[in-house]
């Protein structure tokens, strides 16, 4: 139990440090954007509705882009770049940090333990189980790069 209170202790630690951070260079970014060539482009009526948007309903997402694997940057970033009140912010990172940390100190761990007592105990079958999952994401990433290739006879444009 000490070993999960430690590590979700550090994990809250540098999320908190990581996704601020993340938080922190959105928020230059977009003061430096503000005073550059492209300060028209966004202060137009669109984006102003939607930066007001993000402020006062972005808080949510914020939260619950921890729990998913990926998205943190972007939701800090753009929560960062928008503007996002501190108020609103805070509160969301505390959360969603804290689950975020909470998760990988608990799973992620007892995934490293089995892990372990895999390869110590039978070294072969745990090769074998990482070279089976190294060969689904690859096989995953050659599917989604074919699916979303156009094919062969689509170049053509339409009408011909």
């Amino acid at each position: 139990m000490d070993g999960i209170v430690l590590t979700a202790g550090a994990l809250y630690a540098i999320v908190l440090l990581r996704a601020g951070g993340t938080f922190a260079v959105g928020w230059l970014t977009g003061a430096g954007a503000r005073r550059s060539r492209f300060a028209a482009r966004i202060s137009s009526a669109k984006f102003l509705r939607a930066e007001r948007a993000i402020q006062r309903w972005g808080a949510p997402v914020v939260a619950v882009s921890f729990l998913t694997v990926g998205l943190q940057t972007a939701a800090n970033f753009l929560a960062g770049s928008m503007r996002m009140p501190l108020s609103r912010y805070l509160p969301a990172l505390f959360v969603g940090g804290a689950a975020w940390a909470l998760i990988y100190a608990t799973a992620g761990l007892g995934v490293l333990e089995v892990l372990g007592r895999l390869f110590a105990e039978r070294t072969a079958l745990g090769v074998s189980a990482v070279a089976v999952l190294l060969l689904a994401v690859c096989a995953a990433v050659v599917y989604r790069r074919r699916k979303a290739a156009p094919a062969c006879g689509d170049t053509e444009p339409e009408g011909s």
